[in-house]
């Protein structure tokens, strides 16, 4: 929890917004191979790498 305090904090600071929509995107993607495996669409997801 402390990272994401430190990430918040210097992104306010720093006015770094272009940042938030990459940290989503990487969220969303990780979360779908997590919860991907042994999913019938895990086949679906290598193109996108």
């Amino acid at each position: 929890m402390e990272f994401l305090k430190d990430l918040i904090g210097f992104i306010k600071a720093r006015r770094k917004w272009w940042l938030l929509p990459v940290l989503f995107v990487l969220l969303i993607t990780g979360l779908i191979i997590v919860f991907a495996g042994g999913s019938p669409f895990f086949p679906l997801i290598y193109p996108v790498f």
